[in-house]
């Protein structure tokens, strides 16, 4: 029988080393491998994968993308494009942890509680990439 154990959000960044020093100084993630196009960052049991999204060639071609498209899988536009959720115990805690740290959304953002039973807060990565922090409400 099949068996589903775990997923692993891979966030496109440009610059991988600048990458994991922000998720090790505003997240408080450690760095578990890097290497020049990879990285693998986490902060107890979550593990996030970090991977170079540097191809700037699509800006020279995207003229004639009809002849050649873009197609090399790491192109600089993508940086920022990804978000996941993480599920967490001490929202309020980790809210406050990471406002200091100014990597909330943007300034107005606080802790919301959702219809679908959820308290949550948004946060960015250097590249804009979305990680969305929730806790579940007990009924």
């Amino acid at each position: 029988m099949v068996k589903l154990l775990k997923t692993i959000p891979a966030f496109p960044v440009k610059q991988i080393d600048k990458a994991v020093e922000f998720y090790k100084i505003k997240f408080g993630f450690d760095c578990m491998h890097q290497e020049k196009y990879f990285a693998i960052v986490a902060r107890g049991n979550l593990e996030l994968h970090l991977w170079a999204s540097y191809d700037t060639g699509w800006k020279w071609k995207s003229i004639f993308l009809f002849l050649n498209p873009i197609s090399s899988g790491a192109e600089s536009f993508l940086a920022g494009t990804h978000s996941c959720r993480i599920e967490v115990n001490g929202i309020y805690e980790l809210y406050e942890e990471l406002r200091e740290k100014s990597v909330l959304h943007n300034e107005k953002t606080q802790v919301e509680t959702t219809y679908y039973g959820t308290r949550e807060f948004a946060t960015l990565d250097l590249y804009g990439n979305l990680l969305t922090f929730y806790e579940k409400i007990k009924p």
